[in-house]
């Protein structure tokens, strides 16, 4: 039986992760992965997701200009699915050949790739039901479970992966359809709405069980998002309960029922099923190892990254916790510095940046304005909107705000940040490092950035918290907003 320092099972981003980080250490490796290198992050998921989202955008983007000059841009569905498919390989061509290479060179005794599925036969030996029928027993000394996730299932809905989609078929349709529902207003669910509904050539409905998208949003947030989607065609069935989906023909029809007892049913092309992901535990076999699960996957307790068998831990999707590709390399690369060093200290989750890929974009980093108000967190909240950003102004799009979370004190700790417009993502570090470093805004008042730029905006909110902004709050009521939240009171902070 072959002996291993660490075995890592699944090749996704966060596995892919932690055997790189493993070969720093001079670790003999081996990694296992059934299907493809890359997983989600690169297959029906995170890239191939976001390629049709910059290409919807552009296609947005070019038809809103020539509104009122010429006919409307074109553009096929084999055209986009051409693009999507050349940044896919890309990625793939890079994992390929990053594997091949590491194998040839003289670290390969240390490298070792199997193309299978590995499951657990004790907490320590792995079988590899390899892709060729072949199986053999390998042993390792640590074990990284990071077999990521797939689409949940409703029960009674059939996904046929044709006509009822999860985002694993999404990419493969054939077409623009003609009409589409979404089941499940989150940010996935939202996404492609934004998507299809971007190109033009789709009538997307949203099956929403409660009355605002996005509901773990601030409202102002989910309230400009919903109002660009209506913009763009897209109605939102609120507060909808799904009684039953059905497939008839080539066709979708759906019926929904509502609190008022009113109920419609509804056909449809296609349908997309986005209600979330679930961890793919069950061919790990993890009970013959010992390994504990919670509600959402493999239970990792309060020792990051580490199950409670201590040297089996669980990374990425798989863990339940947090479904971020980031975060799953992130916790990959800290498991094997963590096998390695077990003094460092643990994963902060406080300064997670995410993006979501709307329209317009949204990127956040801590906590939201309703989240201080349901905790009961006595905070000050400061908003600017980008009509009052000279860079939003140049580049004509001024649709967007800034808003700004920190404590109620003199210090003035940020709690957390939401950048909503065009090159939200790109504003959002800044925040996100000074919240991991405890920081207060006084940090960021005094940075002399580049002009004109977005992240002015930021300099800006700060200042009005410091009561040395630019412009005043009092005077733009409508573009900015600095006040303290106190047991749920709102009270102005900035005056004359």
């Amino acid at each position: 039986m072959e002996k291993f320092d660490v075995i890592v099972i699944g090749g996704g981003p966060a596995g892919y992760a932690a055997a790189m980080r493993a070969v720093d250490y001079d670790m003999k490796v081996c990694l296992i992965e059934k299907d493809r290198v890359g997983g989600a992050g690169v297959y029906h998921g995170a890239l191939s997701s976001k390629t049709l989202w910059e290409i919807s955008q552009k296609v947005r983007n070019v038809n809103e200009s020539l509104a009122t000059r010429a006919s409307k841009f074109d553009i096929t569905w084999a055209e986009v699915k051409q693009t999507l498919e050349e940044a896919v390989f890309e990625r793939k061509f890079q994992y390929s050949c990053h594997i091949k290479l590491l194998q040839e060179e003289t670290i390969s005794k240390k490298f070792n790739y199997e193309r299978g599925e590995g499951r657990f036969l004790t907490d320590h030996e792995i079988e590899i039901t390899c892709n060729d029928g072949e199986k053999k027993v390998i042993y390792g000394e640590h074990i990284i479970l990071a077999t990521g996730s797939t689409p949940r299932r409703l029960p009674n809905i059939i996904a046929d992966e044709e006509v009822i989609l999860t985002s694993d078929g999404i990419d493969e349709i054939e077409d623009f359809p003609k009409s589409m529902v979404v089941v499940g207003a989150g940010v996935i669910g939202c996404e492609y709405a934004t998507i299809f509904s971007n190109f033009g050539k789709t009538k997307v409905y949203i099956i929403d069980r409660q009355n605002q998208i996005l509901p773990f949003e601030d409202e102002d947030i989910s309230k400009l998002i919903a109002s660009n989607f209506d913009k763009n065609g897209v109605t939102i069935h609120h507060n909808a309960n799904l009684v039953r989906m059905e497939r008839i023909g080539d066709e979708v029809e759906y019926e929904l029922s509502y609190p008022d007892g009113k109920s419609e049913i509804i056909r449809v092309e296609k349908a997309l099923l986005s209600i979330g992901r679930v961890p793919n535990i069950a061919p790990l076999c993890i009970e013959n190892a010992g390994v504990s699960m919670s509600k959402r996957g493999i239970h990792i307790g309060d020792v990051d990254t580490q199950t409670n068998v201590p040297h089996i831990y669980a990374v990425g999707d798989v863990s339940g916790r947090i479904a971020l590709v980031n975060m799953g390399e992130i916790e990959a690369r800290h498991a094997v510095e963590k096998i390695n060093d077990p003094s460092i200290p643990p994963i902060s989750y406080d300064n997670v940046s995410t993006i979501m890929f709307l329209n317009p974009e949204v990127a956040a980093v801590g906590m939201h304005e309703g989240q201080c108000l349901e905790r009961n967190i006595p905070c000050k909240v400061v908003k600017i909107d980008y009509s009052v950003i000279a860079r939003a102004i140049a580049m004509r799009n001024t649709q967007g705000f800034f808003k700004i979370v920190v404590t109620n004190d003199d210090k003035m700790q940020i709690l957390g940040m939401r950048a909503v417009g065009e090159h939200a993502s790109s504003a959002i570090q800044a925040v996100a490092l000074l919240i991991s470093m405890g920081k207060g805004v006084e940090e960021i008042a005094e940075l002399v950035h580049p002009h004109p730029s977005i992240v002015e905006g930021i300099q800006e909110c700060v200042r009005m918290l410091m009561n040395k902004s630019v412009f005043k709050s009092s005077v733009f009521k409508d573009k900015l907003h600095c006040y303290s939240l106190i047991d749920g009171v709102k009270t102005p902070l900035q005056r004359l």
